[in-house]
């Protein structure tokens, strides 16, 4: 009896044993899968510094968070910027395809045609004033290709910029738009500028940007034709901000921008997109397409959150007084 329970000890402590060398084997496989498995990387490229982009990347990130991914432990980034240099765009687009990123955030129409140049496979998610204007998306309900995305410009925005500064400016006749001449939306978006005037009795002149060398010159063909107020889109507001800024200021000019970062550097007004709230919004679109949707199924989006911004500062600085009914539609006000 002791001889036959021996055995059984034997062979049970031999069983314990092998469960035993099996599950240390399977948690061994299972820690070198989890450690193989491949993060996604989510490449940035941004035509501006990255400085001047930090507010932006982090509301992208905090948009990551509110779908589950945490940098670092679920998903990469790595940011890559032309510094201002338009030129450079094209090879620093390359460098991100050189790191196989599964996908590409972007904005400004520069920077988004260097990506969709350097690549017709890697998706690439764009923040754009015009998407379809610029040819970069077949629709907005099916962009077609490998780009989709928010757009900056809702129907109304031009109407709005323009109303604002007739509310401001009551004598108000002539206004200039500033556009960006190598931007494929610039013809399309002074037309709507010229609709939108007409509707409001104003007169409308565009202002053509070639290159920084060439901005004094044409900012300064603006007030030889007399126009008592510029626009400047995000595209051109984003490039040259100080020069812009410093020029309206010295020559009493208002301007509205779309980007509130041009009021906050000493610009009079601004009304656009929020843009924060759209490169949060962008990761969205990241993780659809991290989990398998393709970009020529996802519908651009336009935005849903405008500032108005108002710089008291700079007001004074020209010798204007703000009508209280404009401030009062004001998001946010700088003293």
């Amino acid at each position: 009896m002791n001889t036959v329970w021996s055995q059984w000890s034997v062979v049970g402590k031999s069983a314990c044993a092998f469960a035993f060398v099996a599950s240390l084997f399977a948690l061994s496989v299972r820690a070198e899968a989890q450690q193989t498995k491949k993060i996604p990387l989510v490449g940035i490229l941004t035509p501006d510094p990255v400085a001047a982009r930090v507010q932006l990347f982090d509301a992208f990130k905090k948009g990551l968070r509110e779908v589950g991914y945490v940098e670092g432990q679920n998903i990469r980034i790595e940011v890559r910027s032309a510094e201002g240099k338009r030129d450079r765009l094209p090879t620093v687009a390359n460098e991100l395809l050189r790191l196989k990123v599964d996908v590409i955030l972007t904005s400004t129409t520069p920077a988004i045609q260097a990506a969709k140049q350097a690549t017709t496979t890697i998706p690439i998610v764009a923040i754009s004033a015009d998407l379809v204007g610029t040819g970069l998306v077949a629709s907005l309900a099916r962009p077609g290709g490998n780009i989709t995305g928010l757009s900056l410009l809702g129907p109304e925005i031009n109407g709005k910029q323009l109303e604002l500064l007739k509310e401001t400016l009551p004598k108000l006749k002539r206004v200039a738009f500033v556009g960006d001449a190598a931007s494929g939306g610039f013809i399309l978006r002074f037309r709507e500028v010229e609709i939108a005037g007409r509707e409001l009795g104003l007169q409308t002149q565009s202002v053509e940007v070639q290159s920084p060398n060439e901005l004094e010159r044409a900012l300064e063909s603006a007030t030889r034709e007399q126009a008592d107020a510029l626009i400047v889109p995000s595209s051109i507001g984003n490039a040259y901000r100080r020069q812009i800024v410093d020029f309206a200021a010295k020559n009493h000019l208002p301007t509205i921008y779309e980007e509130s970062e041009s009021v906050e550097a000493g610009g009079l007004m601004s009304y656009g997109a929020n843009i924060q709230d759209l490169f949060r919004r962008s990761a969205t679109y990241v993780d659809k397409i991290l989990k398998g949707a393709k970009p020529a199924d996802l519908p651009v989006e336009q935005p849903k959150k405008f500032d108005f911004i108002v710089n008291l500062k700079a007001a004074k600085q020209i010798g204007l007084t703000i009508p209280p009914n404009v401030l009062a539609r004001a998001d946010r006000v700088i003293r």
